[in-house]
């Protein structure tokens, strides 16, 4: 495991330099800035003061806060602002005109209540890039409806291709509709980045004066569009062909073999013996030349017509084989095979180990924490885990100083719960 200390600033980052506005809860919002967060940007998250980002009291907790919220919230700086105060709306609006980007994923609407909207941001700042996620976008007959992830992936195809076929979808146990939304999110506010400076650039902080800076946009990212996004040749095919996609359980629908087999011992393996040369490698491994030189088999598409029975074959072996022993025969043909991966297995595994993607870190009282390490990796400027996720309002003297206010005012906000 990689040992880095949370007092210990490794690498700024690519995003240095960059600010960054979080107005969101739970999520899609949050995991799109964490990913800019952990690469050098300065990610100021707003919260609620009564209580914060719900995410905080979910699952397990530590101290009063959740051990997700040290992950997805790492390298944030917190400010608490009771945003039904116009005061609050005040601060925010000029959180949001001195930001790069504005990251936010509240429903469609609630920010023009709040005159933070895109277009009454970019009124004053025509550099304004605002990443909008939302269950259905910005637009359309369904915009106004509420829509979390697992909305997404139902409407976006992946929880109808999900499970097997005799039995009703089922999600995958991770709320990954957010986390593809997040994902489309980052790259957008990069590529919309990229395009405000080459346009000119950051804004001067001359209200409507568009001469001496560069040109801002929405990225409108809704959650099931991210999803359907994902969807490979499902609509061609569907057009062309009238084919519909349905549930496989663990095969891959099309591709022979690629499949999850069980061990002798009870234990889950994933075989991906699909490509020509590689089938034929299989084969021999477990003993079944016949079908290595098999004239029909010599493609997928022979293969295809004879999943089930490539399949049983499969199995058959596997169920003389304990896990280690299937595992090692398998890999000195060179078929790409796995054992299904725990969390258990993770933190003791190899690769794992070797590519540092465990870091040990410590809590404000000393005790330790392992946590997931930054991806993707850097050859020159990595990511980095600079604090774990901040106490709630834990920066709010440090942002609002910035600003300009006096200490006598900040305390004069908090009094009146403003922050």
């Amino acid at each position: 495991m990689s040992d880095s200390p949370t007092s210990k600033a490794a690498s700024t980052g690519p995003m240095q330099g960059i600010k960054v506005l979080e107005l969101g809860t739970l999520i899609a919002g949050p995991f799109c800035s964490r990913i800019l967060a952990e690469f050098g940007a300065e990610v100021i998250k707003i919260e609620a003061p009564d209580g914060g980002d719900p995410i905080r009291q979910w699952r397990v907790l530590k101290d009063g806060n959740s051990l997700w919220w040290s992950v997805q919230s790492r390298n944030k700086k917190s400010v608490t602002l009771n945003m039904k105060d116009q005061r609050a709306q005040d601060i925010a609006r000029k959180l949001a005109l001195d930001a790069d980007i504005i990251i936010e994923n509240y429903r469609p609407g609630v920010l023009e209540k709040w005159n933070l909207g895109y277009e009454q941001l970019k009124a004053i700042n025509p550099a304004t890039i605002m990443v909008r996620l939302s269950g259905y976008g910005q637009t359309g007959p369904m915009r106004d409806a509420p829509g979390f992830g697992a909305i997404g992936e139902s409407m976006g195809g992946i929880r109808y291709v999900s499970g097997h076929s005799d039995r009703p979808p089922v999600r995958i146990g991770i709320s990954i509709g957010d986390s593809i939304a997040a994902l489309h999110g980052a790259i957008g506010a990069l590529m919309a980045l990229r395009h405000r400076d080459t346009t000119g650039g950051r804004w001067n902080g001359q209200q409507g004066d568009a001469s001496q800076s560069g040109q801002g946009q929405m990225v409108d990212v809704a959650l099931y569009e991210a999803v359907f996004n994902l969807m490979e040749s499902m609509v061609p095919e569907y057009d062309h062909a009238g084919v519909v996609r349905e549930r496989t359980g663990g095969a891959l629908p099309g591709i022979v073999p690629s499949n999850t087999y069980t061990t002798g011992d009870g234990e889950n393996i994933v075989i991906a013996g699909n490509g020509d040369a590689i089938f034929k490698r299989l084969m021999r491994a477990i003993d079944r030349a016949d079908l290595a030189d098999d004239p029909v088999l010599v493609n997928n598409a022979g293969r295809v017509t004879r999943a089930e029975e490539i399949d049983a074959v499969i199995q058959a072996w596997c169920e003389t084989q304990n896990i280690d022993d299937a595992l090692t025969k398998l890999k000195q043909a060179d078929v790409p095979v796995s054992k299904i991966y725990s969390v258990r297995d993770m933190v003791t595994d190899p690769q794992f180990i070797a590519r540092q993607m465990l870091e040990q870190h410590q809590f404000k009282d000393g005790s330790p924490i392992t946590m997931p390490a930054i991806t993707p990796k850097f050859s020159e400027t990595p990511g980095s885990t600079r604090w774990l996720g901040p106490e709630l309002g834990e920066h709010n003297h440090e942002v609002l100083r910035a600003l300009g206010y006096a200490d006598t005012e900040i305390s004069e906000l908090k009094n009146n719960g403003v922050i």
